[in-house]
């Protein structure tokens, strides 16, 4: 999902990088959609599609619904286009979407933390789910790791700081409890968990090409000379080495957080 950031600019999302980890990154869709109960939707919207690898899994557990996603970034709906022909790819922004019609499944993996105002967002979202149908989101709830501290520290040291704009934004996602409190009084159900993942990876550069692909591209894109991005990118580097020692075998475990809830909204009359 394309975020706008500080100035007004689009954040540019490079589809190759992405796809780099794609196994990776498709476990977490791959849980969710396992867990929704949801035998026969057949309109099923994916928010923040990116290359349309998540659409796709949609796509083989639903081949019979019509499928749409939606993403802000031309560059992954061009990608996507070339994955998934079948599927109605749509340019949008999802701090203003609002559906047409209700969908059966309005589904998000890994976007919504690049949305401000969840307070807002939430709510929304779950008034473009049809009664009786569900509201599936996964997002990153692993803000707090190495590798993510190495960021903010380095971003925010005196080298740094002034580069970024006035209302820079960068990727957030509240406490489980907090979107059970938010959305228990407006739903039939509420499922909410978490899971950590540990992704073995070759090196700890391994880990900074993960987040040069998702949580450093707004701060690669306010960098104007390419020096600054190289000298930007190897201080983080320098931290994350250090952080991510190797096993025995020499390879990296990357553990990763993330947040699951399933919500189905009442039917009328319920």
């Amino acid at each position: 999902m394309a975020p706008e950031v500080g100035g007004g600019t689009k954040t540019t999302w490079d589809p190759d990088l992405y796809l780099r980890f794609e196994r990776e990154r498709t476990l977490p869709c791959r849980d969710l959609i396992a867990r929704i109960l949801a035998r026969s939707p057949r309109r099923i919207i994916d928010l923040g599609s990116g290359t349309g690898s998540s659409t796709t899994l949609l796509r083989e557990r639903w081949p019979s619904a019509q499928i749409y996603g939606l993403d802000s970034s031309p560059e992954m709906l061009a990608a996507a286009r070339r994955t998934d022909p079948t599927v109605e790819w749509v340019a949008g922004d999802l701090r203003s979407w609002t559906a047409v019609a209700p969908f059966d499944l309005v589904f998000s993996n890994a976007a919504l933390q690049w949305v401000p105002n969840h307070e807002e967002l939430f709510p929304r979202l779950l008034r473009q789910v049809a009664p009786r149908g569900t509201l599936a989101v996964q997002i990153p709830t692993n803000f707090d790791s190495a590798a993510h501290r190495r960021i903010r520290e380095v971003a925010e040291s005196p080298r740094w700081e002034s580069k970024w704009g006035p209302g820079f934004f960068v990727p957030h996602a509240g406490p489980p409890g907090w979107y059970y409190d938010l959305l228990a009084p407006l739903s039939a159900v509420v499922e909410v968990w978490q899971t950590e993942y540990f992704h073995v990876l070759p090196d700890a550069t391994a880990i900074v090409e993960w987040v040069k692909g998702t949580t450093l591209r707004p701060y690669l894109d306010a960098l104007v000379s390419a020096s600054d991005r190289e000298g930007f990118v190897e201080e983080i580097a320098e931290g994350v080495r250090r952080a991510y020692r190797p096993q025995p075998d020499g390879r990296v475990l990357f553990p990763f957080r993330r947040l699951f809830l399933i919500v189905r909204r009442s039917g009328i009359g319920e």
